[in-house]
């Protein structure tokens, strides 16, 4: 085959059921992938695999199976997914059962070598004193294509990076070498544009309104070339669309500047060409790639301690002086690092009583579970009838829960192995990866383009009003550990000119107050029209520690969208 249609049939551990079938009757695939581990699902599978050690692998991928591994055999379709999490053998094994309890003869690889948690402390990982809850490294897709190459019908890994996915299938399919850094650049991007399912397709798009079906969109099918180069598009007569916009949302997704390291290669993200295809298609082309760095980046995950919360409802007026009661009447009960947010949501002279209110959110962390669990619950409580008027909770506290905390970390690269059990129960140990550069060099950033000046010269700017700036522009964000990115774009060439010259890291402090005492980097992306900014430390140790509210940075990007400024009249 000329070209190699992957398809991703799951962004996150639960996404939508029935997606595997769905791909294989909506028309002709070669492989179906899915995504299930994000950072906060590598501490869901470590707190599994803490109470039952056979676990730690995403469960409703064997539904997902019962369903559809007699017909993706009969249609010789390969299934490729991350869902073995911490336990890729067990999860294999259970393949195993369900294939003779369904009576095919389904032949299931594994890859492993990912999990560092025994040698944590020995890698630097944790403290002295105790090793952390998970410890992962990012592999890369050549364990993948060597269980392909041995006729695996499914493969299944634990923690490999998202586009890898792709790029085993990929380098397998077309018979790459490991050196062959442009083409699995090229799968890279393809890889990093369907991870996350329908994303895609129109899922999260700023500019979902635009979008004529949007009620069950269609997850995403890459078509990859020999070349690399890849049309992204989906089967026809699913909802969502594939346009220029949504495949540019995903691109500019979860990313920091211009070189995106994997573990395969480093995806040059300002090479990629973009242009529509035809309906529903995408073609991405012109992709560069550079030698990977020689560190893997290791997912690390730690008991963080213990946290509850509560949430008081304040009506009406002397909002701030009923916060203010509430915050004195607990001040000596609360446990130190206790955090108070007031969120202003009240509407003065509202006709509805939840409009007229405002929300004080409190929440109490530590390392004293009964501190921070009934003592804390029972002070918030017990001022109910001695505080402000009006005085209720959204829901009563009760006892304190853990809270994980993640961390990057790096390991060379050789310290790792990367290991593949075949059908037939041999393993294969893959050797490290040639041709690696030292990461300062893989990961240096890239020096910010000459941007074309606004307005152009000899001109004047015309006449502009204050306006959100959705109004004109796209944006889409996320979270990477502790830090957030939003990545903003404009589907009108005219409007790039005065988009990179007037968001600038000042603008963005100043449209986004929580940023202005943080690190905010920012990076240029001319051919996607977008610039994307790094705000490190937004969300605090990680995902499973953080209770600001858009605890993933999800909604970021609508916030910044929502701001008003000054816009040029003639792109409105």
């Amino acid at each position: 085959m000329s070209v190699l249609r992957v398809a991703n049939a799951s962004g996150f551990y639960g996404d939508r059921a029935g997606a595997f079938r769905e791909m294989l009757d909506g028309g002709p695939v070669d492989v179906i992938t899915g995504d299930y581990l994000a950072e906060l699902t590598m501490l869901i599978l470590a707190r599994d695999r803490a109470k039952d050690p056979t676990t730690g692998y995403a469960k409703t991928f064997l539904a997902e199976m019962r369903q559809s591994l007699a017909l993706a055999l009969e249609k010789g379709v390969r299934i490729v997914v991350n869902a073995g999490g911490l336990n890729p053998a067990g999860l294999a094994a259970k393949l195993r059962e369900l294939a003779e309890t369904l009576g095919v003869d389904a032949k299931i690889a594994h890859v492993y070598g990912d999990d560092l948690l025994e040698r944590a402390q020995e890698l630097g990982f944790g403290t002295s004193a105790e090793k952390p809850l998970s410890a992962n490294a990012y592999l890369g897709g050549w364990g993948i294509a060597a269980a392909l190459d041995a006729g695996a019908d499914v493969v299944v890994t634990g923690r490999v990076s998202d586009a890898s996915l792709v790029v085993g299938p990929a380098a397998w399919h077309f018979g790459w070498q490991r050196t062959d850094w442009d083409k699995i650049a090229g799968a890279m991007a393809a890889g990093h544009v369907i991870e996350c399912g329908t994303q895609a397709t129109g899922g999260n798009y700023a500019f979902f309104d635009r979008l004529a079906d949007m009620h069950r969109p269609g997850f995403p099918i890459a078509e990859i070339s020999a070349d690399g180069s890849s049309v992204i598009t989906k089967h026809p007569g699913t909802s969502g669309a594939v346009t220029c916009g949504t495949v540019t949302a995903q691109l500019v997704y979860e990313i920091t500047g211009a070189r995106y390291a994997g573990p395969d290669a480093v995806l040059r993200l300002d090479s990629i060409d973009i242009a529509e295809d035809g309906p529903d298609r995408v073609r991405l082309s012109g992709v560069r790639g550079e030698a990977p760095p020689d560190t893997l980046k290791v997912s690390i995950n730690e008991l963080g301690g213990f946290r509850n919360e509560v949430t008081f409802v304040l009506t009406g007026l002397d909002i701030e002086k009923k916060a203010s009661l509430v915050q004195s009447q607990l001040e000596n009960t609360v446990p130190e690092g206790t955090t108070w947010t007031l969120a202003r949501t009240d509407h003065p002279d509202s006709e509805r009583c939840e409009e007229a209110s405002a929300l004080l959110h409190c929440v109490a962390r530590g390392q004293d579970s009964k501190l921070v669990g009934r003592a804390f619950s029972n002070a918030a409580v017990q001022i109910g009838l001695a505080s402000y008027p009006g005085f209720h909770l959204t829901a009563p506290p009760g006892d304190a829960v853990p809270y994980g905390v993640y961390t990057p970390g790096w390991v060379n690269a050789a310290e790792v192995p990367h290991i593949v059990v075949r059908p037939d129960g041999s393993e294969i140990p893959l050797p490290p990866l040639a041709g690696t550069v030292a990461a300062a060099v893989a990961l240096a950033a890239v020096e910010e383009p000459e941007l074309p000046a606004f307005p152009a010269p000899g001109t004047e700017a015309g006449a502009a009003r204050r306006a959100p700036l959705g109004h004109i522009a796209a944006a889409r964000s996320g979270d990477k550990g502790g830090d957030a990115n939003v990545g903003v774009w404009v589907d009108n060439a005219r409007a790039w000119p005065w988009l990179a010259n007037t968001l600038t890291v000042g603008k963005i402090k100043e449209l986004l107050p929580e940023t202005r005492a943080l690190d905010v980097e920012r990076h240029v992306f001319p051919k996607l029209h977008a610039v994307n900014f790094v705000i490190h430390g937004l969300l605090g140790e990680g995902v499973a520690s953080n209770a600001r509210f858009d605890a993933q940075g999800k909604a970021l990007g609508e916030w910044l969208r929502a701001r008003h400024l000054e816009i040029p009249e003639e792109f409105l």
